[in-house]
This record gives structure tokens, C-alpha cells and sequence, in this order.
């Protein structure tokens, strides 16, 4: 019996399953943040456990697992892979091959060889590959270089908007009761006070509250307007750069701000943006989870041709639940 090992070491957690031939889910293991780029000993030590958890939970042994495959944020750049091949060698894991954590997402959500992926996790990223097998990415490197968005970026603008609101120099928002009832804050002067003078950041999962009060306020529209946009220029860069205007293919949209967000704030702008560089773009919300790609690689490089049975049990078991939706430019 042949099984796979799929890892998907994101910003804020780590999942690694591991299947036989025919998709079946037969160990599972989760952790912390697998991003070396936020502590290379933090993320070694959550993937090393994400990995044991799964072979402890599937009755393996490392040695009866055929292929692994690690998709990990922040495996961007040379620098990168100088830390993170002694990392994952050291695991025991072989054959392996590491790559973006955007490879895997684009891997999970379409069955075309090529095609692009937008990631909205923590932070933003963007792949594309071509019909000639051309690869690029565009973004992963944070505000300075570029970047805008993701659970980090979306948590200080709704922070700033409310501080922006109770100076004068932004209109009124809900933003204001729900981020001062999060956080615990009387008023608007105390938190600024007390941010400011305990040199605090703005928790992640603020993010969420510019979702749960959108449908009320302009404030966080205009935020997730412009994410979607942003989103959107980076997919466009992509496709513009691999000369994939005229092609037919699907932009995978991944990462928990848009498949377990109320993403109609954000697809839309998307949408808009990228079907002025590519009218044949089809916007696929992925519905599974990215390390289902990771298996999907694994499988490949190991010689097997994936079959159609094995796409629909990865779907069934490795679910993120969220809405089965599909945008398709006009």
C-alpha cells in the first residue's frame, strides 16, 4: 500500500494529512504556525509535530510514506529554501520536495495544469503558472514591499479607522463599539492610550470584525473594497507577466479571509479588476483544504495519475465548509 503526505504550513496553523492511492484520509495532525520567516525554530517544531501527530494517527511509520510534499508560507525565495531543505531533511520525510504554500493552493482548487491563485491568510500572496509551465509570483513580502492585506493589514485598518473616527478625521463607524468591545476598552482614549504607551499590535483576529459589521457600515466596505482590488492588481500582474490574457483558466481564491469570510465584500472588486487583464478568467473559490493540493503533488511525483474518484474523496473529506461557489467573469 502506497500513502502520501501532504503539509500545509500556513501563517497561523500547520495541517498534515496523509492519504493512500485512492484519497483516503487515513492520518491527520495540526499545530501552530508553520512560517519560518516568523521563528525558524517555532515553525520546525510545529511541523515536525504536525507531521508525527499524522503518522501517530495513521499507525505509520516515516519510512512507509511513498512521497511528501510540504507546502509552506514564506518558501518565496532562495534565501528561503537555504533554511528551510536542512529543516525539512532533518524530519526524515524522503522523497520530499518543498514549495509556496500558493503552489498547493492552486494545486486544490483546479484541475487544469495551469492557471493563478490569490492566498488572503494572514497576509496576501499571488502564483500563476502558464501552459508553457512558466512559473511567477508577485507579493508575500508585506506592506513595505507591496502588499496589502490579509488578516495583519485588515486588523490595523480597522484599528485606525477608529481611532481615525473619534480624532475627526474619519467619519463615524461601527467599527468603533465592536473593535473597543474585543479588545476591552471603555473609549477610544483609553485603548489609544494604552496601545501606544505599551507598544501593543493590533491582534489578527480583528480582522473579522470589519466582516461582521460591513452590512452597516461604509467604513469597513471601503476596507474590504480595496482589498479586493488589491487582490485583484496582484492577479493581474500574474497574468499579464506569464502572458496569460487570452487563455482560459481559473483564478483559485484561497485563505481563510476569503473561503471562511463573507467574501461578497471582496470577490466582487476580484473580479472586476481581473477580467479587464484576462476575460476568460473564472474565479474558483476553493473548497477544500490546500494540503488536499500537497497530496495531489505527491501523488503526481510519485508516478500516479490522479483519477477522478480520488479528486471527489479529497473534496468529501478534506471540506473547508465554506460556500461551494463559483464567480465567472463576464
Amino acid at each position: 500500500m502506497n500513502y502520501y503526505l501532504g503539509v500545509d504550513g500556513g501563517g497561523s496553523k500547520t495541517l498534515a494529512v496523509i492519504s493512500d492511492a485512492a484519497g483516503r484520509i487515513v492520518g491527520r495532525g495540526t499545530s501552530g504556525c508553520g512560517n519560518h520567516q516568523t521563528g525558524a525554530a517555532r515553525a520546525e517544531i510545529n511541523i515536525r509535530e504536525a507531521v508525527e501527530e499524522a503518522l501517530l494517527h495513521a499507525g505509520l511509520r516515516k519510512e512507509q510514506v511513498t512521497y511528501s510534499v510540504f507546502g509552506l508560507a514564506g518558501a518565496d525565495r532562495e534565501a528561503d529554501f537555504k533554511i528551510l531543505r536542512p529543516m525539512i531533511a532533518g524530519m526524515g520525510m524522503e522523497p520530499h520536495s518543498i514549495v509556496c504554500d500558493t503552489v498547493i493552493g492552486l494545486r486544490a482548487g483546479t484541475r487544469q495544469s495551469y492557471g493563478a491563485v490569490v492566498i488572503c491568510g494572514t497576509g496576501t500572496n499571488c502564483y500563476g503558472i502558464n501552459r508553457s509551465g512558466q512559473e511567477l509570483q508577485v507579493g508575500g513580502f508585506g506592506y513595505t514591499f507591496g502588499d496589502f492585506g490579509g488578516g495583519s493589514d485588515l486588523a490595523v485598518e480597522a484599528f485606525r479607522s477608529v481611532i481615525r473616527a473619534w480624532e475627526g478625521r474619519g467619519r463615524p463607524t461601527r467599527l468603533a463599539q465592536a473593535v473597543l468591545g474585543k479588545l476591552g476598552y471603555a473609549s477610544e482614549e483609553a485603548m489609544f492610550h494604552y496601545y501606544l504607551d505599551h507598544g501593543l499590535r493590533v491582534p489578527h483576529d480583528v480582522a473579522k470584525l470589519i466582516f461582521e459589521v460591513a452590512a452597516e457600515d461604509e467604513t469597513a466596505r471601503n476596507i474590504l473594497q480595496k482589498q479586493g482590488k488589491e487582490l485583484g492588481l496582484a492577479a493581474s500582474a500574474v497574468i499579464r507577466r506569464l502572458g496569460m490574457q487570452q487563455d482560459t483558466f481559473d483564478l483559485v481564491l484561497a485563505g481563510s479571509i476569503l473561503t471562511r469570510g463573507e467574501s461578497r465584500y471582496v470577490v466582487p472588486y476580484i473580479a472586476e479588476t481581473v477580467s479587464l487583464a484576462a476575460p476568460g478568467c473564472t474565479l474558483q473559490m476553493l473548497t477544500q483544504e490546500p494540503a488536499a493540493g500537497a497530496l495531489l503533488m505527491a501523488m503526481e511525483k510519485s508516478g500516479i495519475q490522479v483519477e477522478e474518484a480520488v479528486y471527489e474523496q479529497l473534496q468529501h473529506t478534506l471540506s473547508v465548509k465554506a460556500a461551494n461557489a463559483v464567480w465567472q467573469n463576464d
